[in-house]
């Protein structure tokens, strides 16, 4: 399978335009994704191609929109529903939670929702309280709903053929600092299976588990910690429902210790759950240590000088996993790098 080098943006719009060409059930709307800037190129060229009978904008009316689409897949299509923000996701709660997710339990499985929800999260631009919210942890606690979080643009192709093709209805996370980021990524059509995380780095000392954006301030931040001697191994979750417990836990039976970093904040976060299940799991076999990473507990603010304090950072998780290792508070913060600073982003489209 020949591979070529592509940004996430473009990787997300060749998944719908790859869909869209082999089945003609699959189509896309949302606010703006007819749109000249296409939310941020993801949904360029579709309309041209595909034609407004299966791209097109739509009101600013969350929940009933989202009712449509779940009607469009109970009658058989395939619909990608692009919301932009995931703040508000929660003007769809009832059709998300009560409806799209439990339609198939409630009829014995005779019918399904094969219904993608794409939703932006994170930081940028000064985006603020109402902008900036990783609210995912609250579909990952329903049952009949998928979560995909990819980092990488491999990962963003492949989770969204997947969720395409699934009968329930998922829900694809996007961080947008991730959208400039490039990778290889295959030519032919291609998934990335549900509930299966990757190691992307290996280490014995401790275990990092980074959610979206998080993985990659969790690998800068093991440059750090390699300069200090320890050993740190990353893993990506990709999919946060299901939830790929058993590679997570199988690391950390190794490390001995696990720090979760998440875009969203602690209390009742995914970190939270990962925490406890792999604890739970490994109770009796080892003892370890633990420790959380997100959000402060305010709303998220606008101002660089805030963000600074508010969101973890390399040094903050490098910094943190040190002192897992060490097995107390040390004080230890390394010396900023440039090579784990992160392009500032340019605007919300």
């Amino acid at each position: 399978m020949s591979e070529r080098e592509t940004t996430y943006v473009e990787a997300l719009r060749e998944a719908v335009a790859q869909e869209m060409a082999r089945d003609p059930s699959v189509l896309c709307f949302g606010l703006d994704v007819d749109d000249p800037k296409a939310i941020q190129g993801t949904t360029r060229g579709l309309v041209e191609a595909f034609g407004p009978e299966r791209v097109f904008g739509t009101p600013l009316a969350e929940d009933a929109m989202t009712g449509v689409a779940i009607g469009m897949a109970l009658a058989g299509l395939r619909p990608v529903h692009v919301h932009i923000r995931m703040d508000f996701l929660l003007l769809a709660m009832n059709q998300l939670v009560n409806i799209a997710a439990k339609a198939s339990y409630m009829y014995g499985g005779q019918v399904h929702v094969p219904l993608v929800v794409r939703a932006m999260i994170g930081k940028s631009w000064g985006q603020g309280a109402q902008h900036s919210q990783g609210l995912y942890p609250l579909f990952m606690q329903v049952p009949g709903l998928r979560v995909a979080a990819p980092t990488n643009p491999h990962d963003g192709e492949g989770c969204l053929i997947a969720a395409i093709r699934e009968d329930d209805p998922v829900l694809m996370v996007e961080h947008r600092l991730l959208y400039p980021h490039r990778g290889p990524v295959p030519e032919a059509p291609y998934t990335v299976p549900l509930g299966r995380a990757r190691i992307v780095a290996a280490g014995r000392d401790v275990t990092l588990v980074g959610i979206s954006h998080a993985l990659i301030d969790c690998l800068r931040a093991r440059r750090y910690l390699e300069a200090a001697g320890v050993s740190a191994e990353v893993i990506d979750p990709i999919w946060l429902a299901p939830l790929d417990l058993s590679t997570i836990a199988a690391s950390v039976a190794r490390t001995g210790r696990l720090l979760v970093v998440d875009n969203g904040w602690t209390s009742c976060g995914a970190g939270a759950e990962i925490v406890a299940s792999v604890v739970e799991r490994l109770q009796g076999e080892r003892a370890v240590g633990v420790r959380r990473l997100g959000f402060a507990p305010t709303p998220c603010p606008p101002t660089p000088s805030l963000e600074q304090l508010y969101y973890p950072d390399p040094r903050s998780i490098a910094a943190a996993a040190f002192d897992l290792v060490e097995g107390r508070a040390t004080g230890w913060l390394p010396e900023e790098r440039s090579d784990s600073l992160e392009a500032p982003f340019r605007g919300p489209f």
